[in-house]
């Protein structure tokens, strides 16, 4: 997820520096004093998770819980990844300076996505309505990527290209048997509707990541257009990991400290 110095074209820095100062002043302008414990650890949470990556084909990935802290914080996400980002970029070398716009709207507009997207689900009052919302969007989500993941894996197999059949049928795979398995529990009710809707947020932002470095590497040059689609494929694994890690988190949130999410169930 982070893209390094000199892969963009001038045009796509420029709009994502534009694109991440408006949302980090937005951010601050609603920041409230209160707010900055929190801003803190989850920065830090971010900066320690997303510095240990898995090398995968000609790149890598790593975890990077922005729906999480999407969740959690909201618009105050763009600060805190903006933050660890800038951090990384100066002291390990991850992503860079000319890049630090890009990245960050990368990771924390997802963030925000999830935020508005999943915060009604976690404090809505009507539990039938957030439930049956939730196995909608779940449905949508789930057939999406994998149409997306089969279209891949039959450009990919035109093409002759035996690892990334591999890499694609194998990421895919997984994808599916754990999104299944996380259904199969919220079903079952080993898995509450707030931990449910974490499930989701914790997908859908890296989903929503993917698709937003697709594009970054895309409007760069279509040399880089290979790369922008293994960017999708590799990181099916990680939407469900992710997702993993994001409802174990709120669901236990939501017994301990349910104020941090407004959950009511």
């Amino acid at each position: 997820m982070h893209i390094v110095d000199g892969a963009l074209s001038n045009p796509v820095l420029i709009g994502g520096g534009i694109l991440a100062a408006t949302g980090v002043a937005y951010s601050l302008k609603k920041l409230e004093p209160e707010d900055l414990p929190r801003v803190g650890v989850l920065s830090a949470v971010f900066f320690v998770v997303s510095l240990i990556h898995v090398p995968l084909g000609f790149s890598s990935v790593h975890l990077i819980l922005n729906g999480l802290l999407g969740i959690i914080l909201g618009w105050a996400a763009f600060p805190a990844l903006a933050v660890a980002l800038l951090l990384q970029a100066i002291f390990f070398g991850f992503g860079g300076i000319t890049v630090l716009g890009v990245n960050a709207v990368n990771i924390a507009f997802p963030a925000v996505m999830v935020f508005y997207l999943c915060r009604w689900g976690l404090s809505a009052e009507r539990y039938k309505l957030a439930k049956l919302v939730a196995d909608g969007l779940f449905a949508a989500f789930f057939i999406v990527s994998v149409w997306a993941g089969y279209a891949l894996y039959e450009a990919y197999q035109v093409e002759g290209a035996t690892w990334r059949v591999s890499v694609n049928s194998i990421s895919l795979a997984l994808f599916a048997l754990v999104m299944i398995g996380g259904y199969v529990l919220y079903r079952r009710g080993t898995l509450s509707v707030a931990g449910f809707w974490g499930f989701l947020g914790g997908s859908l932002s890296i989903f929503f990541t993917a698709i937003m470095v697709a594009i970054s590497l895309a409007l760069s040059g279509d040399e880089f257009a290979k790369a922008a689609e293994f960017v999708i494929v590799a990181h099916f694994p990680v939407m469900a990991v992710e997702g993993i890690l994001t409802a174990a988190t709120i669901q236990l949130i939501t017994k301990v400290k349910p104020e941090l999410v407004h959950a009511v169930r």
